[in-house]
């Protein structure tokens, strides 16, 4: 029975019709009368009409998925069967790694030690910035540890098979030498305030490094669009996907939820609006804290699992290297798997994409080569590490198999494997994700805030909280296969801009590393002979200007 029928005769709609066009032609203001709703050409108004309508939350989710539909033909283009996007990333970390003369694995070591204090970062003296090395560290591996690697490797498998690992582990070494130069980049041309705070990323290398090479408008416009990708991205990956994924894995635990997820985007949205308008700086200390506990019992948790299963491990060593290279171990072949394997890479660890290099330019340090080795530790972690403790664990187990498997949303398979040891492990698993997930949304706001400070000034700031806290909300309600599109899409978009920069400076990052390494050896040598001399003694002066950056 049509809605209108059911209503007292004060309370009926409009008759009407549609149009050829689809466009509702409303009547006059009458009563319904007796068998209206079956009479020849009578119909009701499509938002009246409880059998053809859609629930508020169905229609935004199916807006959002036909939008971002569109836009992935664009962003997706394929040569051969594989996204250029994909293919940029991947020539972008072997031409960096032979640029550098494979800086992940000699500066390896000594990365370590600056991490850990263990050599002096200053140059002789106090650098200027906000934090230290260990901290920018930490807050780059909190916008990537979490849920690019507990539900990434997951959707990797989901995806593209075993084999996609292998591929994401290769991503992960050549990333190494993409996080070396853009975030040597960053502390290279950032700008120090004259309050000590400092504004620095690609956004800054580009339009700077750029015009010194004699293209200022290139340099400009590329600033500009990365800054724009850098928004959307903090939206998406940084925000939406974050929030669907940790529903995903409450909802696994508290059946309450599981047809709520309205009532957890509200209660998520509301944390993160509190967080970003008031008290980032509080409870982001606090969250630092914890964020490496949690990444502890998580590496724990993988490695029960891997001791329990232990008789299998080779087994599964032996079937992800198989089918990293056999096209007919996996549904869509070879090819699938190495995208697959690349783009859940890119999104667990950042590597191209820029947005460490926003947390490394606020790093206390003198020396920009110091400071991008530092860098370079972190797709070690996080790709190499734990996505790849991550994919042992949920192939060992064998719950990526079935047709319950391919219905699952990433961190659903996770914890699935979780499962499999102990029964109360996948209830800790998602308090970790709700965690790592708060985290990853308070990082990724700090790096959206900074690139639209970068287009639009610090007054506008509060426009941006306002949007970010919505997308918050919106990634807990839509499907995870929009979500997933959209967030890799603006992530890898911003490898456009920035590798290619990347490309344009490499020649001095180059020199600068030469120098430095030089002036490494020239330490060591004094040191052997009883004399003391900083290696940046030797270096070319990487001080940066302090002055206000100009508001875009």
């Amino acid at each position: 029975m049509p809605f209108g029928a059911s209503l007292p005769l004060p309370l009926a709609p409009l008759a009407g019709r549609l149009s050829e066009s689809g466009v509702w032609l409303p009547g006059q203001l009458q009563p319904l009368p007796v068998g209206a709703a079956e009479a020849d050409g009578f119909q009701l108004p499509p938002y009246l009409d409880r059998e053809s309508s859609l629930s508020a939350i169905e229609r935004l989710d199916s807006f959002f998925s036909q939008a971002v539909a569109a836009i992935e033909t664009v962003f997706f283009f394929e040569v051969a069967g594989v996204p250029l996007i994909v293919l940029w990333l991947l020539l972008g970390g072997i031409y960096f790694t032979l640029r550098t003369g494979f800086i992940n694995l000699r500066g390896f070591r000594h990365a370590l030690k600056v991490l850990f204090g263990k050599e002096d970062t200053s140059g002789g003296g106090p650098g200027e910035g906000e934090v230290s090395p260990f901290q920018a560290a930490s807050t780059a591996l909190s916008a990537t540890v979490g849920l690019g690697s507990i539900a990434g490797s997951a959707i990797a498998i989901q995806l593209g098979g075993p084999g996609a690992v292998i591929w994401m582990i290769l991503a992960g070494f050549l990333g190494m030498s993409s996080k070396f130069v853009e975030c040597t980049l960053a502390q290279k041309y950032r700008l120090v305030r004259s309050d000590g705070t400092v504004a620095g990323g690609p956004m800054y290398y580009l339009a700077n490094g750029i015009a010194e090479l004699g293209w200022p408008t290139l340099g400009k416009s590329l600033a500009v669009l990365f800054a724009l990708l850098c928004v959307a991205a903090s939206l998406g990956a940084g925000n939406m996907f974050q929030a669907n994924q940790s529903y995903a894995a409450l909802a696994n635990v508290v059946p309450y939820l599981a047809e709520r997820s309205w009532l957890y985007g509200f209660a998520i949205a509301f944390l993160v609006g509190v967080v970003i308008v008031g008290g980032i700086s509080r409870i982001g200390a606090v969250t630092s804290r914890l964020v490496p506990v949690v990444v502890l019992g998580y590496v724990g948790g993988c490695i029960w699992i891997l001791i329990d299963h232990a008789a299998i491990v080779p087994e599964a060593l032996a079937i992800m290297l198989e089918q990293s290279v056999s096209p007919e171990a996996v549904q869509g072949g070879f090819v699938g798997v190495l995208v697959q394997g690349i783009r859940r890479a890119a999104f667990s660890n950042g590597a191209g994409i820029g947005s460490a290099a926003i947390a490394h330019s606020a790093t206390r340090n003198k020396e920009p080569v110091r400071e991008g080795m530092v860098a370079s530790l972190e797709p070690l972690v996080d790709t190499i590490i734990i996505c790849n403790l991550t994919a042992l664990s949920i192939v060992v187990t064998g719950v990526y198999q079935g047709s319950a498997a391919a219905q699952a949303d990433g961190v659903e398979l996770t914890a699935a494997a979780f499962g499999t040891v102990a029964g109360w492990l996948p209830v800790a698993l998602a308090g970790a994700v709700l965690l790592f997930a708060f985290s990853n949304i308070i990082s990724w706001s700090y790096y959206g805030e900074q690139a639209w400070i970068y287009l639009f000034g610090d007054g506008s700031t509060l426009a941006f909280k306002v949007v970010f806290v919505v997308f918050v909300f919106i990634g807990s309600v839509v499907n995870l296969g929009a979500v997933l599109d959209f967030s890799d899409m603006m992530l890898l978009g911003m490898s456009v801009p920035n590798l290619l920069g990347c490309f344009l400076l490499a020649g001095k990052v180059g020199e600068d590393l030469r120098v430095y390494m030089y002036g490494l050896r020239l330490s060591k040598t004094l040191a052997a002979t009883g004399e003391a001399e900083s290696p940046t003694g030797a270096t070319a002066n990487s001080e940066q200007p302090s002055k206000e950056p100009t508001q875009q």
